[in-house]
């Protein structure tokens, strides 16, 4: 089963740069893809987290924060269409957060931040180490998701819902074993 390994806090405003597909490239043993510029990686060969976590780490040109999790736990909050028919508006995105650890933190879903009428981020549900709701398009916002940590008693990483249905897409096109690695258009 592929796992999927996402980086926090890399290429933000030119501090902590790195170009994630080079590092994909570096990982070909493990059949690394990588899913645009924010560190989001697809390994599809099977190996031991514990393994392939201390290889990143030494292929990575600065400490980081790794959160990962299995394709099949994607896969199936994809099935449980975590979003149902919200309606889409372009100022509102759909994401999900990936805990680095099991949380310990027992917040009431659902829940928004500010906890006012004026939300700029809204956690709609969990499943396991995943975390799912929507953000408006704001300065603010930034600072919102970072409560999560907190909230959780866990660093969580954020991408776009839109992110992960590339992540799906991925997984599901491409065979395991395929020699092409690094960059992925998507």
């Amino acid at each position: 089963m592929a796992l999927i390994v996402f980086l926090r806090g890399i290429n933000v405003v030119g501090h902590r740069t790195l170009r994630p597909s080079m590092l994909a490239r570096d990982l070909a043993a493990y059949d690394v893809v990588n899913v645009g510029a924010a560190g989001t990686l697809v390994v599809r060969k099977p190996v031991s987290r514990t393994k392939f976590l201390a290889e990143l780490r030494r292929k990575l040109p600065f400490e980081a924060a790794v959160s990962f999790c299995d394709a099949r736990d994607l896969i199936r909050l994809e099935m449980e269409n975590p979003f149902g028919a919200e309606p889409f508006d372009q100022n509102v995105v759909r994401f999900v957060s990936v805990l680095s650890k099991t949380s310990r933190g027992k917040a009431s879903l659902p829940i928004a931040f500010p906890g006012d009428e004026e939300w700029f981020v809204r956690i709609i549900g969990s499943r396991n180490h995943l975390l799912f709701g929507v953000y408006r398009r704001h300065m603010r916002t930034i600072g919102y998701l970072g409560q999560i940590d907190k909230l959780f008693g866990a660093p969580a990483t954020t991408r776009s819902w839109s992110t992960m249905l590339s992540v799906l897409r991925l997984l599901k096109e491409l065979p395991a074993g395929n020699p092409r690695n690094g960059a992925r258009p998507i």
